[in-house]
């Protein structure tokens, strides 16, 4: 079994900072900082004004692990213990459920539960007990 260290400080900033990260888009915006939905729209059919924030939100996503290196002198370490065809079909399902869902753990984790929406509510429910699940499965049955 891999061993996660406890990391309360740094997680702490992080929920921070995607909690102000979602206020800021609500307030500037009026939209639900849903990551799914946003980069869903940056593909055709959709075109429209809001096209550029939404490629700037995608952007800063892919940018933060850069902002890292500059301010920590190095990357985040990520271990991920899977081969490609386990991530190909781990990344199909996950945006399988996120468009059977009507969102993601984003849209609906933090969005939806900070408006006490009942259906995000039994969404993030439900995206929680099948990581238990998996997790338990993983670790306990191969």
């Amino acid at each position: 079994m891999i061993a996660t260290p406890f990391t309360p400080f740094a997680s702490l900033l992080g929920g921070a900072l995607i909690g102000l990260s979602a206020v800021l888009l609500m307030w500037a915006t009026g939209r639900i900082a849903g990551v799914s939905g946003i980069a869903a729209r940056l593909f055709p059919p959709y075109e429209d004004r809001e096209f550029a924030g939404r490629l700037a939100f995608v952007a800063g996503l892919v940018a933060a692990p850069l902002l890292v290196l500059l301010v920590t002198g190095r990357l985040p370490a990520q271990t991920i213990a899977a081969t490609t065809p386990v991530l190909i079909i781990a990344g199909l399902l996950v945006g399988f459920g996120s468009v059977w869902g009507s969102g993601c753990t984003s849209g609906h984790g933090v969005c939806g539960l900070s408006r006490l929406s009942v259906r995000s509510l039994v969404a993030t429910l439900t995206f929680m007990a099948t990581g238990v699940a998996t997790v338990f499965v993983i670790r306990h049955w191969s």
